[in-house]
């Protein structure tokens, strides 16, 4: 029961009853009613904020928000890795590989390009995480395209690797003839007298003295061209080509052990020794050709003798003595 209050009439003398205005009554409500919505929303936040009114599905969605937060932490370390060893592998690349095969290093920037453009990514906006999950996937697209790109160098310096295979097997790399002691070496490339008028002419190859029917071997991979006696002066000679802008020439031969179109391994048996065409006496002639010219051949003897040898046989080919043809 509300309390009646009473004040002082000092025209009367009296108490007096002071009767409430509604007016006041009316605000007394409001004010109570505002409050108590204010409490009321300021505890509703309050409880949202907590996990005193999460329901179960509710906190099992955030313990999965962590663990995929976990997750991401996780993916991004071994990304941190698989970007330490490609570093490695691209270095290896540019550095080793390309530089052994000759070619052209991959730029950094083509290496590590980002995507321009069209936003890629707007699909991943919107959310709490979306900064972290954006920049993995970038990171992510990153690392891909730079496997692309060292997937496709690898497979250049694969075939790089395989026409440098066979171009180490085409080139001329052992002597014609079996010359353990170098003795057979009679004539080398360069001035030389000739033995039929004593002039001083340019001997374009090298001599090896060698009985009648010593065998011949092909200095490297290659195709028989020819294996005729319809060149002057050579007599019965046999020309390989090597690729690579190659030939080899053995001439002065007594007989073939190849014939035209013949493709023939290094080492293989070609012919034997003989005094055909424009000879003095039972020797080979032997030449090697580089893109139409005739080149010293001392200086494609790497497979089959020292360093010892080779200087013996320099000093034996830098003389000036008389060619057996």
């Amino acid at each position: 029961m509300s309390k009646v209050k009473y004040f002082y009439d000092p025209d009367t003398l009296s108490y007096r009853k002071i009767e409430p205005r509604k007016s006041r009554h009316y605000r007394n409500i409001g004010l109570f009613t505002l409050g108590s919505i204010i409490s009321g929303l300021l505890g509703l936040i309050l409880l949202l904020n907590t996990n005193i009114l999460n329901t179960p599905r509710e906190l099992s969605l955030q313990r999965e928000a962590k663990n995929y937060e976990l997750q991401f932490e996780l993916l991004n370390k071994k990304m941190e890795q698989m970007e330490y060893v490609l570093a490695n592998i691209e270095d290896r690349d540019n550095n080793i590989y390309r530089l052994y095969f000759e070619a052209n290093p991959i730029p950094e920037e083509q290496r590590k390009a980002g995507f321009g453009g069209v936003n890629r990514y707007k699909s991943l906006e919107g959310f709490n995480n979306s900064e972290m999950i954006i920049s993995t996937s970038k990171r992510l697209d990153i690392i891909q395209k730079q496997m692309v790109i060292q997937s496709k160098s690898l497979d250049e310096i694969t075939k790089l690797a395989e026409e440098k295979e066979k171009l180490l097997v085409a080139i001329p790399a052992i002597q014609p003839v079996n010359n353990e002691e170098l003795i057979r070496m009679a004539s080398g490339f360069g001035w030389r007298s000739d033995p039929f008028t004593k002039a001083r002419k340019m001997h374009r190859g090298m001599d090896f003295t060698a009985p009648k029917g010593t065998p011949i071997y092909a200095s490297g991979d290659g195709v028989v061209k020819r294996a005729d006696n319809n060149a002057s002066g050579y007599g019965k000679h046999i020309r390989i080509d090597h690729g690579y802008g190659y030939m080899t020439l053995y001439a002065h031969l007594s007989k073939y052990n190849v014939k035209r179109r013949q493709k023939v391994k290094r080492g293989d048996l070609i012919g034997f020794v003989g005094s055909t065409g424009r000879s003095e006496a039972p020797h080979l002639h032997y030449e090697v050709w580089k893109d139409g010219e005739r080149i010293n051949p001392i200086n494609f003897y790497y497979g089959s003798l020292s360093a010892e040898e080779f200087e013996n046989m320099l000093k034996y080919a830098t003389q000036e003595n008389q060619s057996l043809d």
